[in-house]
């Protein structure tokens, strides 16, 4: 959303929602119990070699150790159930291997991102396509923002968010997800 640019907000997922995938390889991503309604995000995921609090916009791209593309995978429906009894939503983000990603590239090989397309396949079919540059709260905004209200250390990975369009996905659907400059992301759902 953006009426108008509201601000950012997080969710933390624990490390064991990590699931890291090589580089020309499609991983098996398994469906999650509790669920009907399980639905793809694709993201730019940033990885930090450096934390702080408080951490001035001017100089949080410093603390950047490199990138990766993701996938924030969610049981929506658990989602929605939370949303409507005013709860947290962990059960619906943070469950095993509920963030695959690509190996890390860093920025001295890739540089910094602010455009460049972002997209996420099913099947073949194109289901999320945008550019970074339409990101609301842009990489260094959001590490800023962050570190407002978390200590940030070396290492925490950030989940910049997702374009429009997604959507479920079902046992042998195939993502592939993209993101300009960076490796594919490849799973397929078992």
């Amino acid at each position: 959303g953006d009426p108008p640019r509201e601000p950012p907000f997080f969710f933390q997922k624990p490390s064991d929602a990590v699931q890291v995938v090589p580089t020309g390889e499609t991983a098996d991503h398994p469906y999650p119990s509790l669920t009907q309604d399980y639905h793809h995000e694709i993201e730019l995921v940033v990885a930090l070699h450096e934390g702080g609090r408080d951490i001035p916009i001017e100089t949080a791209l410093d603390r950047v150790f490199g990138y990766t593309v993701g996938l924030d995978m969610t049981r929506r429906d658990l989602q929605a159930a939370m949303k409507e009894q005013a709860r947290p939503w962990e059960v619906a983000k943070s469950f095993d291997r509920a963030a695959p990603m690509g190996p890390l590239h860093p920025v001295s090989e890739v540089g910094h991102f602010s455009e460049g397309t972002i997209s996420l396949s099913v099947n073949g079919e194109l289901r999320q396509n945008a550019d970074l540059n339409q990101m609301i709260w842009q990489v260094g905004e959001q590490i800023s923002k962050l570190s407002e209200a978390n200590e940030l250390l070396p290492g925490d990975i950030i989940f910049s968010g997702t374009p429009a369009n997604v959507g479920p996905v079902v046992c042998g659907d195939v993502m592939v997800g993209h993101i300009d400059g960076l490796s594919e992301l490849s799973v397929r759902v078992v």
